[in-house]
């Protein structure tokens, strides 16, 4: 079987759609994790995690918009993600977030180390990518160092 752009450009999109729906799951955890602070330790969640991680949310949507209607791909809204609540304290709820965001991340890079941004992507694509990245970066740095000051 052989492997054409356009089969490539659908592992593109089925790859960012995938890393999207991690990263609005570590959205949807850190907000339940946000109802369960006191508001000093709300406002740095917010401040350190929350905002990093939705603006991610956001640029991978729009890689995978803008990436679709440039090839003429099909693509697919995303839908609001309903946390599957294991833990019922701030701490677990934000690990169960920085898990998501590895996941993402994992999968991007991946994606990245794979070539095909390359081999059937463009400039935009990549740089998107890279975006997503660095915002996905210290997520998990910043929720070691705010859950070291949760409770005290």
């Amino acid at each position: 079987m052989s492997y054409t752009t356009a089969d490539g450009r659908r592992q593109v999109l089925d790859a960012v759609a995938a890393a999207a729906d991690q990263i609005g799951i570590a959205v949807a955890y850190l907000g339940e994790a946000y109802e369960q602070l006191d508001e000093y330790a709300a406002q740095r969640l917010e401040e350190q995690l929350f905002r990093p991680v939705q603006l991610a949310y956001g640029r991978t949507r729009r890689v995978y918009g803008d990436f679709a209607a440039r090839h003429d791909l099909p693509s697919r809204g995303f839908e609001t993600q309903q946390p599957h609540v294991r833990a019922h304290d701030a701490r677990g709820l934000i690990d169960s977030a920085v898990e998501a965001v590895a996941r993402a991340d994992g999968g991007l890079g991946g994606l990245q180390d794979s070539m095909l941004p390359i081999e059937v992507g463009d400039a935009q694509l990549r740089a998107g990518l890279e975006e997503v990245r660095v915002l996905l970066g210290e997520v998990g740095e910043r929720a070691r160092r705010l859950e070291r000051t949760l409770g005290r």
